[in-house]
């Protein structure tokens, strides 16, 4: 099940980047600067990781 998990997350990943790709390049710049703080987030909290089930 992990996997079908990391499709969604990469799915909605690949939905803001080409939805940040359409937007001007300031604009870009800050979404992408937001996407990289939630990441991080997300990475320092350990919510990334998989179960071993």
């Amino acid at each position: 099940m992990s996997d079908d998990r990391e499709t969604a997350a990469d799915a909605e990943l690949i939905g803001r980047v080409r939805i940040i790709e359409e937007q001007p390049l300031e604009t870009r710049a800050e979404a992408y600067a937001a996407v990289h703080d939630e990441l991080a987030r997300r990475l320092e909290s350990g919510a990334a990781t998989p179960t071993d089930e």
